[in-house]
């Protein structure tokens, strides 16, 4: 994107009323912006592009805090994201202090002409349209523009640096226990429940019956660093998988773009793989850790030596050779897709959960496919296929039981095998669903409507991983804040931890 002269500029259509906005107390007009630089970002919050847009955007506000202003247009794609409480929570989640309109009706969106997620427009202080980018790595190309703003309005006083008044959802809100957990992790010879502690950026560890913890492993501020148990910073945590001694644990370091690993003895932490940054071009061809640059890591599996990496970032999954230190691609050709095949070939959808099945198979959450996928890890097949979702397109979802294509998921997040069955953290329907591998037999095991209730009718909030020991689940219940407990046997749901 470039700057155009202010003759082929054009007047920004003014937001119209009825809408939704978070982050303020009243709604926004362009008008009373009058004086400010805005962008706006269309952004859905499921979407890892428009994830990899946020610091960028964070970057821009800390440099010019009194002359900037981001708006975030929130157009839905899908139905769960389009409500306005979900909206809320992922403002939470994700950090954002800039004001956010629930543009669940597309109608902003279609008011701009926007075609993709995310798109981000900058409009002048005079009101006026000076051009758009669809895409990430907007830092370097929205910079000068804003710097070229400022040089030409500020002289004649038409720069208005009074700081905008603004009422952040995260205002009130209590500080619990557990912050936004993105996954679990049960090790039930060691008798422990790991979490990722998302939004604490740390890991805890509890025991596996009483929920009671008894290590927190991180600073609890986001960050990059190596070093012990309180020294260490993670950013943004999920996945995890450990060794088979039960004394290392390897972590996707999603918000650093890192691979990272725990001495559990001793508490020592280390980084395995990544520089910290995203890779300026897809597809990657891997190579050597720890400086090869990683995308947005969400979940790993360990089998042998062999760490297998959910890079969601990249659409891809991804494979380390532990004992070699290399990475490359496994499966995916970087494509964003639901298109089956040869793993070389296949077109994967922001991978996001892992289970291996130990009998040569590889399932994934497929999240922005809506689907559970499958990846052969015997080379000699090395295929990927749809076990349960359309595989038609990414817009093809829903809350559907049924058999392999006729079944219908919502963006999920996470799976577990557990004695010949799949379990599946269904995080937009706010379900856990069971699926068959032989049949492809897909079924709702419990939830519904978002909230939270135990017992056998049992309420969840997007939960966004699970895991499976000893014919119970572990469902991390990321918006309630808790650990859940499932007893296959009776079907009985009991909160393990909860803020």
């Amino acid at each position: 994107m470039s700057e155009v002269n202010a003759r082929e500029r054009r007047k920004a259509p003014e937001f119209p009323g009825g809408l939704d906005w978070l982050n303020t107390d009243r709604p926004l007009t362009l008008s009373r912006l009058k004086g400010k630089i805005v962008i706006l970002d269309f952004w859905t919050y499921g979407c890892i592009n428009c994830m990899h847009v946020i610091p960028e955007l964070k970057r821009l506000e800390r440099e010019y805090p009194s002359e900037l202003v981001v708006i975030g247009v929130h157009s839905a794609k899908f139905p769960n994201e389009g409500d306005t409480e979900n909206i809320r929570q992922v403002i939470a989640r994700y950090g954002l202090e800039h004001p956010v309109v629930n543009d669940r009706d597309f109608v902003l969106w279609h008011t701009w002409g926007v075609q993709a997620w995310p798109t981000l427009v900058i409009i002048d202080p005079a009101g006026n349209v000076v051009g758009g980018h669809s895409g990430e790595n907007i830092y370097r190309l929205f910079k000068p523009v804003i710097d070229s703003l400022i040089a030409e309005f500020d002289p004649a006083g038409l720069l208005d640096r009074t700081p905008l008044s603004l009422k952040h959802e995260r205002e009130g809100l209590p500080e619990g226990t557990l912050s936004f957990p993105g996954k679990v992790l049960a090790d039930s010879a060691g008798r422990r429940l790991f979490i990722a502690d998302t939004n604490h950026h740390r890991i805890a560890i509890a025991d596996i019956e009483s929920g009671q913890i008894s290590t927190f492993i991180g600073s609890g501020r986001p960050g990059l660093a190596d070093g012990d148990r309180e020294a260490a910073a993670f950013h943004y945590p999920q996945g995890m998988a450990l060794s088979a001694d039960g004394a290392t644990l390897y972590l996707a370091d999603t918000g650093n773009h890192a691979l990272r690993r725990i001495d559990l003895a001793t508490g020592e932490v280390s980084t395995l793989a990544g520089t910290g940054l995203q890779p300026h071009r897809y597809p990657h061809r891997g190579g050597t850790a720890p400086t090869v640059a990683l995308s947005s890591p969400w979940d790993l599996a360990l089998i042998g030596d062999m760490l297998y990496i959910a890079m969601a970032g990249s659409h891809q999954l991804w494979l380390m050779e532990l004992s070699r230190g290399t990475l490359r691609p496994f499966a995916g050709n970087g494509r964003e897709g639901t298109r089956d095949g040869p793993l070389a070939l296949a077109e994967l959808a922001q991978p996001s959960g892992l289970a291996p099945d130990g009998a040569g198979h590889l399932y994934f959450a497929d999240s922005e496919a809506s689907s559970v996928r499958w990846a052969d890890l015997d080379p000699a097949k090395g295929s990927v296929g749809t076990l349960a979702g359309s595989g038609a397109s990414l817009f093809h979802f829903g809350d559907v039981d049924g058999v392999g294509h006729t079944a219908r998921l919502q963006h999920p997040l996470g799976v577990a095998y557990h004695r010949g069955t799949l379990y599946v953290a269904d995080t937009y329907n706010s379900k856990i669903k069971r699926i068959d591998p032989e049949t492809r037999a897909s079924t709702t095991l419990l939830g519904g409507a978002h909230g939270w209730r135990d017992g056998r009718a049992p309420l969840f909030y997007e939960p966004g991983g699970i895991d499976a020991a000893d014919g119970k689940l572990y469902v991390a219940d990321t918006n309630n804040h808790a650990v859940r407990v499932v007893d296959l046997s009776t079907l009985e749901t009991t909160t393990l931890i909860r803020t």
